[in-house]
């Protein structure tokens, strides 16, 4: 797709936009009421808003490869703490996604000394994790079972990355269990979510 063809989806957007409901743009310049911060992967084909249905102003958004929390990442941290204190937002969710080539990555654990390979030594962690468990059980999986575990344990891993963010410690100091945090992971086989963990 060519930068000339997409400005001129954009045009016939806002034309399609205003005709069917001429105020559309006046409320997005009113301002923004979110209810979700949304922590995904930069993949092109987790497209967070038309997943779930949300229009302009339901979701804010935060996406990296591979969906990560980083300790270090200052980036996530004003994004997180402009949800919280700013805009309010009750409910966080890391939504990692089946088929992500990040989390493929760093399974390969190759030694490529690069910006990508030092990122993804972060989610390596959802690996050992698996590898150790399968370990315990005895059990040998086939290569995309394996994937298919380790992107899930990674949104479990960037949950206790967030949970230890002092961002989000000292939002639940002054109001215990807000926000909540949800890990999900997409299909992209199927278009749905499944639920890996959620705060009550």
């Amino acid at each position: 797709m060519s930068l000339d063809n997409i400005l001129q989806k954009n045009r016939a957007w806002a034309a399609a936009q205003v005709r069917a409901d001429p105020e559309f743009f006046a409320r997005q310049v009113a301002g923004q009421q979110p209810k979700l911060l949304w922590i995904g992967c930069s993949d092109s084909r987790v497209p967070a808003e038309q997943v779930v249905g949300a229009g302009p102003g339901e979701i804010f958004m935060h996406r990296n490869v591979a969906n990560i929390v980083a300790y270090n990442d200052i980036n996530i941290a004003a994004v997180i703490q402009y949800a919280t204190r700013h805009l309010h937002i009750p409910d966080i969710v890391v939504c990692g996604h089946y088929g992500c080539g990040g989390v493929a990555a760093a399974c390969e654990r190759k030694a490529v000394q690069n910006y990508i390979r030092d990122w993804l030594n972060i989610a390596e962690g959802a690996l050992r994790a698996v590898e150790g468990r399968l370990v315990q059980e005895g059990s040998i999986v086939p290569k995309e079972e394996l994937l298919r575990l380790v992107i899930e344990e990674n949104v479990r891993l960037q949950l206790r990355h967030l949970r230890d963010l002092s961002v989000l410690r000292e939002c639940w100091e002054a109001t215990p269990g807000v926000p909540r945090l949800h890990g999900w992971v997409y299909d992209i086989a199927t278009g749905l979510i499944k639920i890996l963990e959620t705060d009550s």
